[in-house]
């Protein structure tokens, strides 16, 4: 028997890719890179833009008993993007150490990186708490953000559950 890692829920929030007019191309490299990683992660869920259906869809993955929860997609400056604003409205406590690593590592590659608003924290729910991270939608942003998520989730997960320092 196969040992199952962690629940994981990738979010791409993208009126175009939920429209059908362009396809999902961070999603499922999100999805690629947690599967690898050891967590146990079902195909991406792909969302229009707007703060409503991200803080939906990331409840609806914390309820699905979710530990890990990445979106991509929204956390720039266009009228549209609200992830973060969505998130924020879910988030029980911020990790701002996890954003300020990714917007650091991606400022490197390309000064538009320290454009992302993204938010970092914890969803505590009536289940287990959950890791929550927004990631901008572009595959190079994934490619960059998702080791440094990557890095911290199971001590993340681990604290959420009461493991020690």
């Amino acid at each position: 028997m196969t040992q199952q890692g962690p629940p994981a829920q990738v979010v791409t929030v993208s009126d175009r890719a939920a429209a059908g007019t362009a396809p999902d191309r961070s999603g499922p490299l999100a999805v690629r890179l947690l599967r690898d990683a050891g967590f146990d992660c079902d195909d991406a869920v792909v969302v229009p833009d707007g703060a409503d259906t991200v803080a939906r869809a990331v409840l609806d993955a914390c309820g699905a008993g979710a530990r890990l929860v990445v979106t991509t997609g929204g956390t720039g400056i266009g009228p549209r993007d609200q992830t973060p604003e969505g998130t924020e409205r879910v988030l029980t406590r911020r990790l701002p150490g996890v954003m300020e690593e990714i917007r650091r590592a991606a400022t490197r590659e390309k000064p538009g990186g320290m454009l992302s608003r993204g938010l970092a924290g914890v969803v505590d729910g009536p289940g287990a708490a959950t890791f929550v991270v927004n990631l901008p939608g572009s595959t190079a942003a994934v490619e960059s953000a998702m080791p440094i998520v990557l890095s911290v989730a199971g001590h993340v997960i681990s604290q959420l559950d009461g493991g020690g320092h």
